[in-house]
């Protein structure tokens, strides 16, 4: 198993981070990763701290004496079409070849066009979950553009059929995300996400500095309303992560560099040991406030993923997920 860390990018966190699993032998975690800079381009996520190419050296170079590898994060799925002129050609050409001076090992996109961009330079190209990977004939789609490493669409983490193909439709690796707690089929993630690459980029003058997370407040909303949203969504117990070892995926990934370093290390903690007792609501990343509302009891899930495994994914007619959340799940006073 091969764990992939998010740091929120200041140096302090990353040594806190190397810190705790070196102090308690986490020898399965080989990847930290990172935002880059706004000014070149926005990511899924906020960045709380952008640092600059020396500091991103500076960091990596530590990272390496520890035996960390260093993976910027660059997945905005919207450039706002700046990528495809000559001015953002350049842009981009110059911002890998920093990065690769600056020792980086990988670089995460979601934008098909950069994929193959990242070809001309030595570090790794992993293919972003924004980019919706979620199917064999699409990892190859990306495979034949360059890439070394997809993470794989949320969406079908339970879907076992199509995990066992695309393993075996492609050579490079295939990754899961098992911390991310967002709708399962949500209606709301492509322009949620397409929001956030806006909100996060510097490059696009029209961009607003804020706007309204109407998405987010819808989702909360549904969850609020309808719990048993929260166990139909595609995290992955530390328990099963084994399941997914057996149809030959290694490589894990924790989401969550916009959160506190100390919930960073629990959850590096709970998944390199692979197990965990509480409420399951405190591993995922989103979103943090439902933890606070629901427990869910995390023992009362063992064997859950025997029934997703040969699911058919028709939830208005099983009902499997229901009958969980009425058993699991209890309301906080």
């Amino acid at each position: 198993m091969r764990l992939m860390i998010p740091h929120p990018g200041h140096f302090s966190a990353l040594k806190e981070i190397i810190e705790a699993k070196e102090a308690e032998g986490m020898k399965e975690v080989v990847e930290v990763f990172m935002g880059g800079s706004p000014d070149v381009m926005g990511s899924g996520r906020g960045v709380l701290h952008a640092p600059l190419i020396d500091e991103i050296k500076e960091q990596t170079e530590y990272a390496h004496q520890h035996g960390i590898n260093m993976n910027i994060t660059m997945n905005s799925p919207c450039a706002g079409g700046h990528h495809l002129t000559f001015e953002g050609y350049k842009m981009f050409e110059w911002y890998f070849g920093e990065l690769n001076k600056a020792g980086v090992d990988a670089v995460t996109v979601a934008e098909p066009y950069l994929v193959e961009l990242l070809r001309e330079f030595p570090m790794k190209t992993v293919v972003s979950c924004l980019s919706y990977v979620d199917a064999p004939q699409r990892a190859k789609f990306f495979e034949d553009l360059g890439a070394d490493m997809i993470t794989v669409d949320t969406n079908i983490n339970r879907h076992f059929e199509l995990l066992k193909g695309m393993v075996k439709a492609v050579k490079c690796d295939i990754r899961l995300i098992v911390n991310e707690g967002c709708l399962y089929k949500c209606p709301f993630r492509y322009p949620h996400y397409n929001l956030a690459s806006h909100l996060s980029s510097l490059n696009q003058p029209r961009a607003p500095l804020f706007a309204p997370d109407f998405y987010f407040d819808k989702c909360i909303n549904i969850r609020l309303r309808d719990p048993t949203q929260i166990i139909k969504s595609a995290w992955i117990r530390p328990e099963d992560l084994k399941e997914y070892e057996a149809i030959g995926i290694k490589g894990f990934k924790l989401s969550g560099r916009t959160k506190a370093v100390n919930w960073i290390i629990d959850c590096m903690r709970v998944y390199s040991n692979r197990a965990f007792k509480g409420n399951l609501l405190e591993l995922l990343d989103c979103p943090q406030m439902l933890r606070y509302m629901f427990y869910i009891e995390s023992d009362k899930l063992e064997g859950g993923i025997e029934r997703w495994k040969s699911c058919k994914k028709m939830c208005n007619e099983c009902g499997y997920c229901n009958e969980l959340t009425k058993e699991a799940l209890t309301c906080i006073k």
